[in-house]
């Protein structure tokens, strides 16, 4: 057989290439791509800089119509896989990658790199293709490094190693690869199980993996830059083995964003919790700025231990899933990309890893991490934790979710600093789990009520008015054998502070809270109160929940939240949409966004939702139909409602309180009791609101009758 003049056969070619022993580039590529006709790639990442190291291999091999194929994931940075963990479509995320890896300024022989690889797309002899793990809802990067060459006559080499097609993966980094010539026995099996591996691979059958084509703006944007550039006679050029200049940028760091106006109260705040070793509980009123006030704490704290060259982890607890996209927006503004913990831990576990070796290492100065309470609590995220030895900020939002038993067990003992947020940190009925969370986070060291948050004008002001709704006569009986059995549980040693629902007591409350909730005369109140603002837009409801309670055997009662919508959309035509908590977490964006426009959804009709930390301050009408003596809950709401918009200087809240008729026989101490929880919300509401004399007449005649005057 004669062999051609250029063949890969009459190449001196090692079966091993060792950085420690020869020039990879210079004595296995190029000498390659020189004798070879075809050329079929798989890489971890490929960069235009790679093209710059190909260049005088390259330029004959097109010569000589030589093709080339490639598979390979862009060079995704911690922003590209943050946004894939966060539900960004993966395809777009690749595109963006790769366009700002051909946008990227480049010296004078990467861009002829870039020009002849244009051409060779144009000419046909260039095929790209993108690929990514994709593989239990876990989105990875393509890692596997193998390639093959093919000459005039059909000879295969074919390699595998541990570099990339990058300057650092053939040139700076110390790298192997090992090579598998066919015509060598022994050899030629390896050769071709490679050749095997890169067929199934560019026919997208290898499983688990994802293989796309390359995105067409790119493949135009190179087509465009080999029309532009001169066809460079590259062969012999020394530079195109030179590595671009190396611009050293500052990672990213927790810094105020120069927009930001630090309040006075916020300053304070934060030089209190400082002054008390980083540690302690910020009591501020819904609407003050709580995360904002704990992010400049944090960018404080990072500051300092900068000056001492020690990293900073960070990890923000919230209770629900909308709450840490929130606070993941809020530290983004701040200067980080913080790692969103939750769902699966395949999303997250191995950026958080990553980031945590860097740091370790003295690569990173702050790893920012926002997690659910679930997610927390998890046995994987656990042992992650249990690993730091850096310093670690624990951020708790709505920290009183975390005194629960489960939860506050779980709070990490190495964590360094420690900062809890709430405006009700107590909890109700619940004093060990309160003691629990003060040992943990430290004492109160900075409060804000929300008179003072008023005042200073941090909230809005407001205006409250009580409606007094009697039971129906259906209710009242419901209502009087309830009390008539809680006062029995009274009697053999029960309390009223027993809210657990599995608990005897705990039910019977819970099916009086569901009567007065879903009284029948609300709908008639609201309907009224309703038609008269029909007008205004920024309108909150919040419904009871579940069904109206009815008698063993009787049908089961309506939803509220159904006669509501019905009420709202089809009888008074107003543009309204429920928010609940099976609503989508995109579609909850959607909403919130549709709600504050002003022009679109007038009403928002919630069912345990629209709580704890959901930012709504264009919300101007609230209508309490739900019964709640918590007050956490119906601080929450109110707070929803005065915090700060443009044009927007007072609220409004509508609170509707159902009571027996006068006259009902009923346990005039149990019921006496169990009003006055429900008078302390008409009170805490109505202290503080504009009219507190209107709200005074209105319970007047019913304090008067349960001799509550005291209040």
């Amino acid at each position: 057989m004669t062999v051609p003049a250029r063949s890969l056969r009459l190449l001196t070619l090692s079966d091993r290439y060792r950085s420690d022993q020869k020039d990879v580039v210079a004595n296995f590529y190029v000498p390659a791509l020189s004798a070879a006709t075809s050329y079929s790639r798989a890489v971890g990442y490929f960069t235009s800089t790679s093209l710059a190291l190909f260049a005088r291999g390259i330029e004959a091999f097109a010569e000589r119509g030589g093709t080339m194929r490639l598979v390979a994931s862009p060079h995704l940075d911690e922003n590209d896989i943050i946004d894939i963990e966060r539900g960004y479509d993966v395809r777009q995320v690749m595109e963006r990658a790769t366009i700002r890896e051909l946008d990227a300024e480049q010296p004078e022989a990467v861009l002829d790199g870039l020009g002849i690889l244009g051409r060779l797309i144009a000419q046909e002899r260039l095929d790209i293709k993108l690929a990514f793990v994709e593989q239990q809802g876990r989105i990875g990067i393509y890692h596997e490094k193998i390639g093959t060459f093919r000459d005039a006559v059909g000879d295969l080499v074919s390699f595998t190693g541990s570099s990339n097609e990058t300057y650092g993966g053939l040139i700076a980094n110390f790298e192997s690869i090992e090579v598998y010539r066919g015509w060598v026995a022994g050899d030629g099996t390896r050769a071709l199980r490679l050749e095997a591996d890169f067929q199934a691979l560019w026919s997208n059958q290898t499983p688990n993996l994802s293989v796309e084509p390359f995105p067409e703006v790119a493949r135009d944007r190179l087509v465009k830059l080999a029309s532009e550039r001169p066809k460079a006679s590259l062969p012999g050029r020394d530079d195109a083995l030179t590595p671009p200049q190396v611009v050293a940028t500052e990672p990213a760091r927790l810094a105020i964003p120069e927009w930001l106006t630090v309040r006075d109260y916020q300053r304070n705040a934060v030089a209190s919790w400082l002054r008390h070793q980083g540690r302690g509980i910020l009591k501020m009123a819904t609407g003050t700025g709580k995360t904002k006030t704990a992010m400049i704490a944090a960018s404080q704290l990072a500051h300092a231990l900068r000056q001492r060259e020690e990293p900073l982890i960070v990890l923000v607890l919230a209770p629900l899933q909308h709450l840490v996209d929130q606070w993941v927006t809020e530290i983004e503004s701040f200067g980080v990309r913080p790692v969103a913990v939750y769902e699966s831990s395949q999303k997250w576990l191995h950026t958080v890893e990553d980031q945590l070796n860097e740091a370790r290492l003295g690569q990173r100065p702050i790893v920012a991490m926002v997690a659910t309470n679930a997610s927390f609590a998890s046995a994987r995220f656990q042992s992650v934790l249990t690993r730091i030895s850096q310093p670690l900020l624990i951020i708790a939002d709505e920290a009183h979710n975390l005194g629960s038993s489960t939860y506050r067990s779980a709070l990490p003992l190495n964590a360094t600093y420690r900062l809890a947020l709430s405006a009700t940190p107590e909890r109700w009925f619940d004093d060990e789990g309160t003691d629990a969370l003060i040992e943990y986070f430290g004492p109160i060291v900075f409060e804000l009520g929300l008179g003072e948050a008023i005042e200073m004008g941090a909230l809005c002001r407001y205006l409250y008015l009580p409606r007094l709704i009697e039971l129906n006569d259906y209710e009242t009986q419901l209502y009087v054998d309830l009390t008539s059995q809680i006062a029995k549980r009274l009697a053999a040693g029960d309390s009223l502070k027993d809210t657990d629902s599995d608990s005897p007591i705990g039910f019977l409350l819970r099916q009086r809270a569901g009567i007065l909730g879903h009284a029948e005369g609300k709908l008639t109140q609201f309907r009224s109160d309703l038609q008269a603002r029909r007008e205004s837009w920024f309108q909150l409801v919040y419904c009871a929940q579940g069904r109206r309670p009815t008698e063993p055997g009787d049908p089961p009662g309506a939803n509220q939240l159904q006669d509501v919508m019905n009420l709202v959309g089809n009888q008074l035509h107003l543009s309204a949409h429920s928010y609940i908590s099976q609503t989508q977490r995109t579609e909850r964006k959607h909403l919130l966004r549709r709600f504050g426009s002003g022009d679109d959804l007038r009403v928002l009709v919630a069912m345990r939702c629209l709580d704890e930390g959901v930012d709504i301050p264009d919300a101007r009408l609230g209508y309490l139909l739900a019964s709640s003596s918590n007050p956490r809950e119906f601080i929450q709401r109110r707070g929803r409602l005065l915090r700060r918009a443009d044009g927007k200087d007072r609220a409004e809240i509508l609170d509707y309180l159902a009571v027996p008729p006068e006259g009902t026989p009923i346990n005039f101490e149990v019921e006496r009791a169990l009003l006055r929880r429900e008078f302390e919300r008409a009170n805490e509401f109505g202290k503080l609101s504009e009219n507190y004399e209107r709200t005074i007449e209105t319970l007047r005649p019913l304090k008067e009758r349960y001799q509550l005057m005291d209040m």
